[in-house]
């Protein structure tokens, strides 16, 4: 279903819409500018409306009905009072949970919400982007489109930045779209066209390496993942680059298994349904990269796409097979259910050696260890830089990609891949020793010459809630470029 999303003043948000809902804290849902944008007809039961809802940790909801000539619904929806420093301040989950049930499946819905601070919007509008998933192959249902109005009431009487809060909800759908998907709409040649519309939307360049094309340019990682798949695998290379005075290159690197069958370590019957969305760092770093894009963004950007399905075939990688990375590096493959690493490798390599980054940011559903470790809301973050890593944690709290660091320490970790045979092996020793990091510490290995800051982002837990996509990274990736540590 089509979903216009528009970033509006208060005073236009309700012209026209069949459903209001209202949203922030209980005593901000109280404020004078939130009360005269009520209809006449409630406000004097606005509070027992609030107080009839009990927030606690998710927030909560009630609604009631308006009559005249056309019927209007209204809607209160409470965030939860708590917020520990480790959430963000706008309640982002709350949003979500809340805005998914009431936002009007047809028409336009008026959403106000109302904020401490102008900086909040920025969390809060990814709240509202993650509550309407743009995919959707329903054969019945409302078909011709609706409206969201989006209004904030802030109490620091702050603008907010309307532009850029509708490109960066626009992005998020985008890359939540991309990772609700199914494999057999959107195999590596469909996302390969998907890019190629981007780069002629952008008008930036692109370079594609595509098929056997990898195996003789040395891509033996992405190469091996890929090659017993229908649809070959591909290296994406999309290059925005403004050329001002004072630029840094900023790569991007995103992990993107269509589907992860776990190759010849097949997963079971339960451990591979929804492994359609091993995409979602391919799918963040293509849709944050329109997004700072269309914001113009002064740094050049530099956004790899590792593209590869995961299958099993006459032609796939095998357990004690030795490939031979972009870095140099020699890997002995004891699971080839652990690919991932093994494309996003390759593509770090690429970058360090070709694109000459300031800073290098890898974007993956890399390991189920990582919701473990940080759990279903926060990205596990390991960074070799410790003002780059304070930076990234600030701004998911900003935007409400929320991320948490994992220990960065080579020295505990590399002994994990040793192999008698390669330089090394592509899975742990032992699992019970942060596997997360671990994995992190792989891509790292393949960097090179390269000693600037590097960043990874496992994502595999917050690129989905529930069965839908989520977007997440989008909004981290699109916020670090205002804040980088350069």
């Amino acid at each position: 279903m089509r979903t216009e999303i528009q970033v509006v003043p208060l005073k236009n948000a309700c012209k026209t819409a069949t459903t209001r809902v209202y949203v922030g804290r209980r005593d901000l849902l109280l404020g004078d500018e939130v009360i005269d944008s009520l209809p006449k007809a409630i406000s004097a039961q606005w509070e027992t409306m609030i107080d009839a809802c009990s927030p606690g940790d998710a927030g909560a909801s009630t609604h009631t009905w308006l009559s005249g000539e056309v019927a209007q619904k209204v809607i209160v929806c409470v965030l939860p009072e708590a917020c520990s420093r480790h959430n963000t301040p706008a309640r982002t989950h709350g949003v979500t949970t809340l805005l998914k049930s009431a936002i009007s499946p047809v028409g336009e819905t008026a959403v106000v919400a109302a904020c401490e601070r102008a900086s909040y919007a920025v969390g809060i509008a990814n709240g509202v982007a993650r509550a309407l998933p743009a995919y959707s192959r329903k054969s019945s249902g409302p078909d011709d489109g609706r409206v969201v109005s989006l209004a904030f009431v802030c109490n620091d009487e702050q603008p907010v930045d309307a532009e850029r809060l509708e490109t960066m909800m626009n992005a998020t759908r985008f890359a939540g779209q991309l990772v609700d998907t199914p494999t057999s709409e959107l195999n590596t040649d469909v996302f390969v066209e998907f890019a190629r519309e981007v780069a002629a939307e952008l008008d930036t360049e692109i370079t594609v390496l595509e098929g056997e094309a990898l195996a003789h340019a040395g891509l033996g990682g992405l190469w091996g993942v890929g090659k017993a798949a229908v649809s070959p695998p591909a290296l994406v290379i999309l290059d925005h680059n403004p050329r001002a005075a004072d630029q840094k290159t900023i790569a991007w690197v995103g992990k993107g298994i269509v589907y992860d069958t776990g190759g010849l370590s097949i997963k079971g019957k339960t451990g591979m349904p929804g492994m359609k969305t091993d995409m979602g760092g391919a799918a963040a770093v293509l849709a944050a990269f329109k997004a700072a894009v269309q914001l113009n963004a002064q740094h050049r950007i530099v956004a790899l796409l590792c593209l590869a399905e995961n299958s099993v075939g006459p032609e796939a990688t095998r357990p004690d097979d030795i490939l031979t990375m972009y870095s140099g590096r020699t890997v002995e493959i004891n699971n080839t259910d652990a690919e991932g690493r093994l494309v996003l490798a390759d593509g770090v390599a690429y970058t360090t050696r070709h694109h000459n980054p300031d800073v290098v940011i890898d974007v993956a559903t890399l390991t189920g260890a990582q919701m473990v470790a940080t759990g279903q809301r926060h990205a596990a973050i390991v960074c070799n830089d410790e003002a780059l890593e304070t930076a990234t944690v600030a701004v998911g709290k900003s935007t409400g990609d929320l991320v948490h660091p994992l220990p960065y320490c080579p020295e505990f970790f590399r002994k994990e891949f040793k192999s008698s045979v390669a330089d090394m092996k592509n899975s742990v020793k032992d699992r019970m020793n942060a596997q997360s990091s671990c994995a992190a510490q792989f891509v790292a290995e393949h960097l090179g010459d390269y000693s600037g800051p590097w960043l990874h982002v496992d994502l595999a837990g917050p690129t989905r809630e529930g069965e839908r996509a989520t977007g997440f990274g989008t909004h981290l990736l699109v916020g670090l470029l205002d804040t980088l540590p350069l």
